[in-house]
């Protein structure tokens, strides 16, 4: 009985360990909804139902190094769209529902 119940608990701190490991993230246009914080999907922006408030989009978008964030609109597709400034340059920004900030010269 208890080799039993040693091989179980090897078992479960063997598995408990197996789950730990990282996983990868997703590399086609699919990419959940789960962001990782240097990476960014291919397809983005991604329309889809954002969670972001305009603060908390502002807030992101100047974390990558945008400054003088304007005025953010959500659109019809949840992707917030406002102007900011980098490297000089009026730029239009974009945040979509996973996290992804992309830019267009204006």
């Amino acid at each position: 009985m208890k080799r039993i119940a040693l091989a179980l608990g090897a078992l479960s701190i063997l598995s408990a360990a197996h789950a730990q490991e990282a996983t990868k993230p997703a590399t086609d246009t699919q990419t959940p909804a789960v962001a990782t914080p240097d990476t960014k999907n291919p397809a983005a922006p991604v329309a889809g139902s954002n969670s972001f408030t305009e603060g908390q989009a502002k807030e992101r978008i100047e974390a990558k190094g945008y400054a003088d964030v304007g005025p953010l609109t959500k659109g019809e597709d949840g992707v917030w769209t406002g102007t900011a400034m980098k490297d000089g340059k009026s730029v239009e920004v974009k945040l979509d529902f996973q996290g992804n900030i992309v830019e267009a010269a204006k």
